[in-house]
């Protein structure tokens, strides 16, 4: 067999817009390897990645305890469904549970963030025998048919037409127009905790305790949207119970991205009140919680606990907002953790090609002026220096 010639950007770009439909704007690498939060290009040149491939690297690319898991796995069992129990399976639900709030007991696996949020609104209609689902301006939930009908960003509403109906629109962070729309039909209440592709826009604490307080009195599932949140990116491994939410636990957790270091994984962590009230067939998946995706939660995982990158992210955030003082153009920073905004005085566009162009990854927003940083949760002190280094080259 003869071995494979190294194809030129331009006929790797040509075969992939010959054979594949459309989907984003891509940038100018053919991305061959990584590491930690390197970006290895076919032509040899290396990327600093403060985005992450949508913040799906959160233990970094490639990282060889996680590798090691899914090589381990892969050689004695690819893969079978949830009719039979799995070693993998059950040790990957014991740890997600155990680093989850208390009062989240169980978890359910699927195949993506759309997919959880999909079955977090079919789990609160099966537990309230409700219909309506409130969602907020703002918000991004995913491309499926329910999820993209609960999206309230953009142009993404009016792709997913015909909507599922049932779906209505509050402005986040304002707990009267949730109020106005909390009556007997509502089965959930779902919002991501910090809206990413909005410009990373947060909200006081007070409304997540006032989220809380409204769905206990009137029945309501409280869902969380963790896809980008969770999993240590907040510095806190689930915005849930964390300081920012008011120690606020919803009743759902929906999860992906990061779970599987980039082994396509989902998953809703759920409390006793919504685990009580399902039964066997209410819910179903093909490769949910498949061995391969579960070995690769479960180092994930480890290597979050092991390598300390809780405390990193925290330390590495609180280095990067300093740092960023230095760069008046900067008109503000939102977020928190590792999902964080950067608001310039004037569109950000510019600026992430300028970037780019030194060799800097980082992510747009709805909001033009916001540029996203979702790097790695292994980032570092020094490769934020280099990041504010090259942003003030970028911005001369």
């Amino acid at each position: 067999m003869k071995p494979e010639t190294r194809k030129t950007f331009s006929e790797v770009a040509a075969l992939e817009e010959r054979f594949q439909l459309a989907t984003y704007k891509k940038m100018p690498i053919v991305a061959e390897r990584g590491e930690g939060v390197w970006l290895y290009a076919s032509n040899g040149e290396k990327y600093l990645d403060l985005y992450g491939g949508h913040a799906v690297a959160g233990t970094g690319h490639s990282h060889p305890h996680v590798v090691a898991a899914i090589r381990e796995q892969a050689g004695k069992l690819l893969f079978y469904s949830n009719l039979v129990y799995s070693d993998a399976r059950a040790r990957a639900s014991e740890h997600l549970v155990s680093v989850a709030p208390a009062e989240l007991t169980k978890a359910f696996f699927c195949n993506s963030g759309t997919e959880a949020n999909e079955n977090a609104m079919r789990l609160a209609r099966l537990t309230t025998g409700r219909e309506n689902v409130i969602t907020f301006s703002g918000g991004f939930h995913g491309r499926t048919a329910d999820a993209i009908s609960a999206t309230f960003l953009g142009k993404y509403r009016e792709l997913g037409k015909p909507n599922v109906p049932g779906h209505l629109a509050a402005e986040f962070g304002d707990i009267e127009s949730v109020r106005a729309l909390a009556d007997e039909k509502v089965a959930a209440i779902m919002l991501e905790p910090i809206q990413s592709m909005a410009g990373v826009r947060t909200a006081p604490t007070e409304f997540f305790r006032e989220l809380r307080t409204l769905c206990n009195e009137r029945g309501i599932v409280l869902i969380y949207d963790e896809v980008q949140t969770g999993v240590g990116r907040t510095g806190s491994w689930f915005f849930a119970g964390s300081e920012a939410s008011g120690g606020v636990v919803p009743d759902v957790i929906t999860l992906a991205k990061a779970l599987g270091s980039g082994i396509p994984v989902g998953a809703c962590l759920v409390n006793e009140r919504i685990s009580a009230g399902i039964k066997e067939n209410d819910l179903g998946t093909t490769f949910g919680g498949g061995m391969v995706a579960m070995a690769a939660v479960n180092a994930t995982l480890e290597v979050i606990e092991n390598d300390g990158l809780l405390a990193n992210v925290r330390t590495v955030e609180a280095h990067l907002r300093r740092r960023i003082r230095e760069v008046p153009q900067v008109a503000a920073v939102y977020g928190r953790g590792f999902l964080l905004g950067l608001e310039f005085q004037e569109n950000a566009a510019p600026v992430h090609q300028s970037l780019l162009e030194r060799k800097i990854i980082t992510g747009t927003s709805s909001d033009p002026k916001v540029l996203r940083l979702l790097p790695p949760l292994c980032l570092a002190a020094s490769e934020v220096d280099l990041f504010v280094a090259k942003l003030k080259e970028a911005l001369s």
